[in-house]
């Protein structure tokens, strides 16, 4: 039966015994068996009494049985949930309850905090570990290699990724088989992606870039992946020699080139890296340049939309620019209080649309009203400029959003956490240009009367609450904070006050 997502991707190689992915310790994985792999995982997730359109939560290491857990959900279309294995059980706890999974996959070593969620939420657990061991490998082993793939149309939803809101509520972001794949076709084409490609892939993948961008060209293309479990820079610097392409967040970019092995000789068979998910300096751009020879490729995408634009991969890639729309993609630059169209030159909101754009938030319409019009076009919070050449620049967001590392951070919930702690009055949280992250998190406190907040203690305490990535990288104390006649604060006073902080 035709299932559009899975046939285009996966179903393409169930005969192919061709190297799909290559992991560090030197054994390969070909596409037929990591495809039997997933069979077997559609067939046990479906005697789970799994239906169609049933949410999977993951929160697994990176890993080929992580990666067939994702192809298992596409042939038994059901709706893969990654999330950053970083999260809390707190900031787990809401995910699970806010998408109704129907189960849960977890680490061995999480196994208590997610049982208990998982009991809450009324979800079925089993553990699925970076070694490919856990009761899910165990039970999946008996199932057959093979699995008839469930029909779906490419309307019917694919996955879901969680993105924060500024108030801290998070949203679920409803993504379709039609907006990954056309999304993935695109690139392919764009980026010129064949099957004698093999892609150097450090990434996460509970995270668009990693998932929807890398892993999903790759298949399209029939290509390899060296399969990395996260960057290193030694095996960075290993692997590069048997790649011919890289997909990148600025910090990877920064590493190597802080290191002197990192060489024009060593990149001299690759064809194209690609940078994304936080703004590149553009020194970095001209080192790059200046020590390989290759001008890095940036392009700009979020959580709802995949990717929207790319600089070119034969034309002019313009440094500090996110280049052009993609084909099928429609972009436009909106006054951010009338949304009427702006003429290029003048800075306004991002609006984009096309297939990539999602189909809208899970469980709140009126969040998907504010943020999706009526005519398809996706308000994007992000502040940008279009010159006369199409390219578009990023110039600023419209909201607090903080980038860190690739990661999205959002400042009211660190807020919330820290105004709750001893002797803290009011807080604000900030985001400041950081060499190697893009920007780091700095976390602003005024005392209450008399008090004296022990920073130290406050760090510990809200860490046990928050992802490492959010986690304010330096608290400080300043006697009020910078409001105006609104009473309202005034965050770019406190970024202009502390841009120094990581310089």
């Amino acid at each position: 039966m035709p299932n559009p997502l899975y046939d285009t991707l996966f179903g393409q190689h169930l005969q192919s015994d061709a190297v799909f992915l290559q992991l560090p310790g030197g054994d390969a994985v070909t596409y037929r068996s990591f495809l039997e792999t997933a069979a077997q995982y559609a067939g046990l997730l479906t005697d789970m009494g799994l239906a169609p359109g049933d949410r999977v939560a993951v929160q697994i290491a990176k890993s080929t049985e992580a990666l067939a857990v994702y192809a298992a959900c596409a042939q038994a279309g059901l709706v893969f949930l990654p999330l950053n294995t970083a999260y809390t059980p707190d900031e787990v706890a809401y995910f699970i309850e806010n998408s109704g999974a129907g189960c849960v996959l977890g680490d061995d070593s999480k196994r208590v905090e997610l049982a208990a969620i998982a009991d809450r939420c009324s979800a079925r657990l089993d553990t699925l570990n970076a070694d490919g061991s856990g009761s899910f490998a165990d039970k999946a082993a008996r199932f057959p290699t093979t699995f008839e793939t469930v029909h779906r149309d490419k309307d019917d939803l694919a996955a879901f990724l969680y993105t924060s809101g500024t108030t801290g509520r998070s949203k679920g972001a409803m993504l379709s088989q039609a907006n990954l794949l056309s999304n993935a076709q695109t690139l392919k084409q764009e980026w010129c992606f064949t099957s004698q490609d093999v892609l150097l892939h450090a990434l996460p993948i509970f995270h668009t870039h990693g998932l929807f961008v890398a892993t999903n060209v790759t298949l399209l293309s029939g290509g390899r992946m060296i399969f990395l479990p996260k960057f290193d820079l030694d095996q960075m610097i290993a692997h590069l020699p048997g790649a011919t392409t890289m997909m990148g967040v600025p910090t990877f970019y920064t590493r190597l080139l802080g290191d002197a092995r990192f060489t024009k000789a060593l990149t001299a068979h690759m064809r194209l890296f690609v940078s994304g998910s936080a703004p590149l300096l553009a020194e970095t751009h001209v080192q790059f340049k200046a020590r390989t020879g290759h001008r890095i490729l940036e392009r700009y995408g979020m959580t709802e939309t995949n990717m929207n634009t790319s600089n070119p991969y034969d034309g002019e890639r313009r440094a500090g620019t996110v280049g052009l729309p993609l084909p099928g993609v429609e972009l436009k630059i909106t006054d951010p209080k009338t949304g009427a169209p702006l003429p290029p030159g003048q800075i306004g909101e991002i609006e984009v649309r096309g297939p990539n754009v999602f189909q809208g938030y899970w469980q709140m319409p009126e969040k998907t009203a504010e943020e999706l019009r009526a005519d398809g076009f996706f308000i994007t919070g992000d502040l940008g400029v279009v010159d006369a050449d199409g390219y578009v620049t990023i110039v600023g967001r419209n909201k607090d959003l903080i980038i860190s590392g690739g990661y999205n951070i959002y400042p009211k919930e660190i807020e919330l956490l820290l105004d709750e702690q001893d002797g803290v009055l009011e807080s604000a949280v900030i985001g400041v240009p950081h060499p190697d992250f893009g920007e780091s998190v700095v976390g602003v406190l005024v005392a209450m009367p008399d008090q004296q907040p022990d920073l130290d203690a406050i760090s510990t305490a809200i860490g046990t609450s928050l992802a490492r990535f959010k986690q304010p990288q330096k608290l400080v104390l300043l006697p009020e904070l910078p409001r105006n006649t609104m009473g309202k604060v005034q965050k770019k006073a406190l970024r202009d006050q502390f841009a120094t902080t990581f310089a």
